[in-house]
């Protein structure tokens, strides 16, 4: 039925509610959307039929879920998406064993716990307003595309590295939504694009993740590598990863709406010294109660102590510097083949003849096969090396 004038105003003034609470409570943004099929659902199909979300199983399991918001909340009507803005200090100078870390980690704690908290505080006062409503809040972890139902409510547009910008804040954010059975009044989708010809962020990617604009393979993608994956890197995509060690900005950092984009002023998101970078030699010497006292309830825990460790690998060889030789050395006798494995590999790009001989007395004790195929291809490259010098 069409709504009465009066039903529409208190939609309006219930909407207009909701949107200065969330400022008060901390988010940069909001809009509200109606609950629909998005318009990503079907690109998302083909995405996951192009085989691009590599590991992501869980993407694949989901899939119908994404299809539309019930499938998150069962009698939505309305999405109240939020963004808060997590751009603070500039990167650090990185020295060359150390690892770089994607600014959304830089901070002491999980960003889910602060934007959970803070969706919690918008529920409970739309259940001041509607005692009876029925709410749910989502960080990224629920099948809903965030980005699309942002689109949708006005916050932004899609970049060609698929990132959703908005014109005052760039592509630092957060995204969270609110999903609740109450119908309020809606904003106007955000219908243009601000990209124009530029391709700065598709020309930037080391290992060409972006097969054509607003599409990203996460099978090349560093962020999936060095998080995502649970195997050992390719190596194809050892060396562009560079001193990389969790995640990646170098699609956001060139994007020139970024340069206009503010600083944040969440104090949960100010980077600890450490993170800012990561000393990768360090890392490579932690043993998992180290790990856990470190990185739990960070977003560093993510790819657990094995797969930060294989990634601090990788950064030490890449960085050139032999002083890495005898952390690398010790590294063969972790428990874990992923970081046995990482080692080898960085030892095979910093060693010499030394090396070798300890590759080799490896050889005669390693039992994983993929650890020894990296044996291998280790005293393969600094053989080669040895008869060109």
């Amino acid at each position: 039925m069409p709504r009465t004038a009066d039903q529409s105003a208190l939609q309006q003034d219930l909407a207009a509610a909701i949107k200065a609470e969330a400022l008060r409570i901390g988010f940069d943004l909001v809009g509200i959307c109606p609950a629909v099929t998005p318009e990503g659902f079907s690109h998302l199909q083909r995405w996951l039929c192009d085989g691009h979300a590599g590991e992501m199983e869980y993407i694949e399991r989901r899939r119908e879920a994404y299809a539309h918001p019930s499938g998150v909340l069962e009698s939505v009507r309305s999405i109240v998406v939020l963004a808060i803005n997590y751009r603070t200090a500039e990167p650090a100078h990185s020295a060359p064993m150390h690892g770089l870390v994607a600014r959304y980690a830089w901070g002491a704690s999980d960003y889910h716990d602060l934007l959970r908290e803070k969706l919690g505080r918008l529920g409970d006062f739309l259940h001041t307003q509607y005692p009876e409503c029925r709410t749910r809040g989502v960080v990224d972890t629920a099948p809903l595309l965030e980005r699309d139902f942002a689109r949708l409510s006005g916050l932004g547009w899609f970049g060609k590295n698929t990132m959703l910008i908005n014109k005052w804040k760039g592509s630092w954010l957060f995204l969270a939504a609110l999903l609740t059975d109450v119908e309020l009044s809606y904003d106007d989708p955000h219908e243009t694009s601000h990209c124009g010809t530029c391709t700065r962020c598709l020309d930037a990617c080391p290992t060409d993740a972006f097969p054509e604009p607003y599409v990203l393979d996460a099978r090349k993608c560093i962020s999936y590598h060095t998080i995502e994956l649970r195997e050992p890197i390719p190596h194809e995509f050892r060396e562009p990863i560079g001193n990389w060690l969790f995640g990646c900005d170098i699609c956001q950092e060139v994007c020139p709406w970024n340069t206009k984009a503010p600083i944040g002023g969440e104090a949960a998101f100010e980077p600890v010294p450490d993170l800012h970078p990561a000393d990768a030699l360090e890392l490579l010497k932690l043993d998992a109660a180290q790990f856990r006292a470190r990185f739990h309830g960070t977003p560093l825990a993510r790819p657990k102590r094995a797969g930060l460790l294989r990634n601090a690998a990788i950064v030490l060889g890449n960085s050139g510097d032999i002083r890495a030789i005898p952390t690398l050395r010790d590294a063969l006798q972790d428990e874990d083949p992923l970081v046995r494995g990482a080692a080898v590999w960085a030892l095979g790009r910093l060693g010499g003849a030394a090396e070798a001989a300890i590759l080799q007395q490896q050889q005669r004790v390693e039992d994983s096969s993929e650890v020894l195929d990296e044996l291998k291809l280790a005293l393969q490259a600094i053989a080669s090396r040895a008869g060109t010098s």
